[in-house]
C-alpha cells in the first residue's frame, strides 16, 4: 500500500541565532514579554550548542542548530527541521491580510 501525507499548514521560524525576540515569541506566545532563557518549550544552553537553543519535544530534547526551523505542529508542539529537509518537504504560502 502507498499512501499520500495529508497537507498541513504549519508554522515556522528559521533560527539563526541573532533572532531572540522573534524566536522568544514564536515560541512561548508571549509577544512582547520579559524574556528569560528558557520557556516550557524551549531553553538556552551555550554549552551544548552553538546558539544555545534546545527544543522540549514530544520525544525529548533536541538541539536547534543555527539555520534550522523550528515548525509548530499540528497540536501545538515545537520541533527543529534541518533547511534542506525543510526545503524539500515545505513551500511557503502567501498570507492574507485575515491570516496574519
Amino acid at each position: 500500500m502507498k499512501f499520500r501525507k495529508k497537507p498541513v499548514v504549519i508554522e515556522a521560524v528559521q533560527w539563526n541565532g541573532k533572532n531572540h525576540r522573534e524566536m522568544w515569541d514564536f515560541l512561548t506566545g508571549k509577544i512582547y514579554e520579559s524574556m528569560s532563557a528558557y520557556g516550557e518549550n524551549f531553553y538556552i544552553d551555550h554549552a551544548k550548542v552553538s546558539g544555545g537553543l534546545v527544543i522540549k519535544t514530544l520525544e525529548g530534547e533536541h538541539i536547534a542548530t543555527i539555520n534550522d526551523y523550528i515548525i509548530k505542529g499540528v497540536n501545538g508542539e515545537f520541533y527543529p527541521c534541518k533547511p534542506d529537509i525543510f526545503e524539500k518537504t515545505y513551500d511557503r504560502i502567501e498570507e492574507k491580510e485575515n491570516d496574519a
